[in-house]
């Protein structure tokens, strides 16, 4: 077993590109598997399994409250796994081949209006100073680009281009994607940088989002900027960076935009990702619809 897993492994990380964390997640899920073969007295290896094993191990998951999302994300790295094996020739057929993910309920978020918004962008402020520009800049990043946390953090000052106002981005599976910046962005990043020059414990930092020692910020430092400048102004339970990206994307739909290129813009590798955000769009539509059609004008005088 520790000779195929290698051989995934490898694979994973030499051809698929899969980051560190998401790779020891997939070969952690498989090995979690082959205990499972063990102590439930399976006499089989990992090459000879059939689905009776696996739909065992799914019931095992499900009986065990893991969560739905959970233990699709489980079954999902064994799809990959045999994948894997099918396409090296180590097995015929993949046993989860007609495997279908066990259905989730779809968890509606709420993202901020534009009025919470503009207060918030208030509270802000303008002030001077490395630790408030790059808090604004933070939070502008997220809500005009729809960066995820971690691209935010993995962010080099090389990555801007200030001739032509885009910024790479790194997102998942080691994707890039060149995103244009707006005008009050690209002013507020040159501010920032500006800042960012003054601080003596920059070093050889290139990272572009930086404590004021010049260290890189923490996910959970990011998450309680946002957290704590949103509860001044919103009293949504969640006020989280993916509320700010579910935002930037719900904005943008509202607004008009096709939702191909809001796909782009979010790094998404298939359109059913980005249609998770067309529910408040549609909700904005139906207001637009009602507001403007004469029928509804009629039925609300009878």
């Amino acid at each position: 077993m520790r000779t195929i897993l290698q051989a995934y492994q490898d694979y994973l990380q030499k051809e698929k590109n899969y980051s560190r964390h998401t790779l020891t997640a997939y070969v952690n899920d498989v090995q979690f598997f082959a205990v499972f073969l063990e102590e439930q007295g399976f006499e089989v290896v990992l090459e000879k399994v059939n689905y009776s094993h696996v739909r065992s191990w799914i019931v095992m998951l499900v009986e065990s409250g893991m969560a739905t999302l959970s233990v699709n994300r489980k079954v999902s790295s064994l799809k990959s796994f045999y994948r894997f094996l099918l396409k090296t020739k180590q097995i015929e057929v993949n046993p989860l081949q007609k495997h279908k993910a066990l259905k989730v309920a779809r968890k509606v978020q709420i993202p901020f209006s534009e009025k919470e918004l503009d207060r918030v962008f208030e509270v802000l402020g303008e002030e001077d100073g490395f630790e408030e520009i790059r808090n604004r800049l933070i939070v502008e990043l997220f809500y005009t680009l729809g960066l995820r946390r971690s691209e935010l953090i993995g962010l080099k000052w090389v990555d801007y281009n200030v001739h032509s106002k885009t910024l790479k981005v790194l997102g998942k599976r080691n994707k890039e994607r060149l995103l244009p910046v707006l005008d009050c962005t690209d002013r507020l990043i040159n501010r920032y940088l500006a800042e960012r020059k003054k601080l003596i414990s920059i070093a050889d930092n290139d990272l572009l989002i930086l404590s004021q020692k010049g260290n890189k910020v923490s996910e959970s430092f990011v998450y309680r900027l946002i957290n704590d400048y949103f509860s001044t102004v919103s009293e949504k339970v969640k006020k989280s960076p993916h509320v700010l990206r579910h935002t930037f994307a719900t904005h943008l739909l509202n607004n008009g935009a096709d939702i191909n290129s809001v796909k782009e813009l979010l790094g998404h590798a298939s359109l059913s990702s980005t249609q998770i955000y067309t529910h408040s769009s549609l909700a904005e539509l139906k207001k637009v619809y009602r507001d403007a059609h004469p029928r509804s004008r009629d039925n609300s005088e009878n």
